[in-house]
This record gives C-alpha cells, sequence and structure tokens, in this order.
C-alpha cells in the first residue's frame, strides 16, 4: 500500500493542533495504560493498522501483557481488566461507534461510580482525538513501519 499524501508536510498547522490535543492529553490524570488502552481499541474498531502498530508497542514499553492486548478486542469475555478499565472501554467503543447510539445513559452512568465529570471529560477527549488521527492515517494511507 502506498501512501498517498503526507499531510504532516502538507499541512503542518492541522499537525500543530493535533500535537497541541496530544500536550493537553498527557498533562490529564489519565494514565498510561488507560490512554493506552483507549489508543487501541478505538483504533482497532477503526481498523487502523498504523496505529494499532504504534500502541500496541508503546503500551508494551509501558509494562502492558501480551496477553491483555491480545484479548483487548474481546475484553467483555475475560476478567484480565479491571470494572474501571470495561467502563472505559465500554466508552471508547460508544463514542468511537457514535452513529450507532452514542455514550449510553448506562455507560455514563456506570462511568461515575469511577470518574469524576473531569476525568470523563478527558476519557472523551482522548478518544476524539485517537479517532482522528485514526481517519488522518487510513485516509492519508500511513504506511506500518516495517
Amino acid at each position: 500500500m502506498n501512501t498517498r499524501l503526507n499531510i504532516a508536510t502538507l499541512e503542518p498547522q492541522a499537525y500543530k493542533a493535533m500535537y497541541a490535543l496530544e500536550a493537553y492529553l498527557a498533562a490529564t490524570g489519565l494514565t498510561k495504560t488507560q490512554k493506552e488502552l483507549i489508543k487501541i481499541r478505538a483504533s482497532q474498531i477503526n481498523g487502523c493498522a498504523f496505529c494499532i502498530d504504534m500502541h500496541t508497542k508503546d503500551a508494551l514499553k509501558n509494562g502492558e501483557t501480551t496477553q491483555r492486548i491480545f484479548l483487548l478486542n474481546a475484553w467483555r469475555e475475560t476478567d484480565l481488566f479491571t470494572e474501571e478499565e470495561k467502563v472505559l472501554l465500554a466508552i471508547t467503543e460508544e463514542v468511537t461507534l457514535v452513529h450507532q447510539h452514542g455514550l449510553t445513559d448506562e455507560t455514563y452512568a456506570k462511568a461515575q461510580q469511577f470518574f469524576d465529570e473531569t476525568r470523563i471529560a478527558q476519557i472523551i477527549m482522548a478518544i476524539a482525538t485517537i479517532n482522528a488521527w485514526n481517519r488522518i492515517a487510513i485516509s492519508s494511507r500511513t504506511a506500518v513501519p516495517k
């Protein structure tokens, strides 16, 4: 697969804005594990090979286990994820698949058991950011490094 275009080169101001979102996320209270779970799961849903490759590698560097990464797309069927992580993953799926029904009242109520409103807002922003990166990478056909 050949890369179509390099948006970073063509539109550096757009990338600057995206990197500002990343800087914001780095300053939030979200843990590295939480951020990587969000990034990997949204990228799986969107089919973004570039982002899946990048964020699974990042997760492993941060201490994530291969078993949890392998089972991430089946997180409901395993006890390897905490209840808090399961809520985080449910939010990730519902926001990523916003066209289906969006963030449901049920999932939002569960989230309130683990996170305050500020943290929920940060989670939503993390999900929105990786979804934007997925769309950029897929549309421009960003290649997975060999």
